[in-house]
């Protein structure tokens, strides 16, 4: 894979693409057009369709609101084929309970808007977990921080540069 510090067609780049660059990661930015509604469908439909992705390989950024034993933000990154299981989420994290976070929260604690929010240059570094299942891959997408917008990278260079564990928080 290429390193890529521009989204094609962009003048600047995004905090998550700047975190490659800056890591030295090597990573693939790939922009596709996109509506309001379904982020992560629209990104496996259009990646599937005109680059033969498989949708199991492409993942969305949860935020979620933990309480219990630990409390606070953290990240989860699940596949955009299945949901998030909120209840392995927080034994992951080491938190009693965990529930998607409130969208304006999410979106002031990652800097990015909701359909756009990466795990990568968030505004304020969170605890993440990834899916188990990003481990069977050699390279993953998840958004670049920005609707429209992925990143294609390794997993552990995911965990990496986000500091993530992988646990197996997704189910169909």
């Amino acid at each position: 894979m290429a390193k890529k510090k521009k989204a094609k067609g962009d003048g600047a780049a995004t905090p998550a693409i700047a975190a490659c660059v800056s890591a030295g990661i090597p990573h693939t930015v790939h922009q596709f057009p996109h509506s309001d509604d379904h982020f992560g469908e629209e990104a496996a439909h259009w990646l599937g369709e005109h680059m033969g992705v498989a949708a199991e390989r492409i993942f969305k950024t949860l935020v979620v609101d933990m309480h219990g034993k630990r409390t606070g933000l953290a990240v989860a990154v699940v596949p955009v084929t299945g949901r998030l299981n909120l209840k392995a989420t927080a034994k992951a994290l080491g938190a009693s309970k965990a529930e998607l976070a409130d969208p304006a929260a999410a979106q002031r604690s990652s800097g990015y808007v909701v359909g756009g929010i990466s795990p990568l240059g968030q505004k304020r570094a969170l605890p993440t977990v990834v899916d188990a299942s990003a481990d069977g891959h050699d390279t993953i997408f998840v958004s670049g921080g920005r609707r429209g917008l992925d990143i294609e990278l390794s997993p552990a260079d995911l965990a990496a540069l986000t500091g993530a564990t992988f646990a197996a928080i997704g189910e169909d």
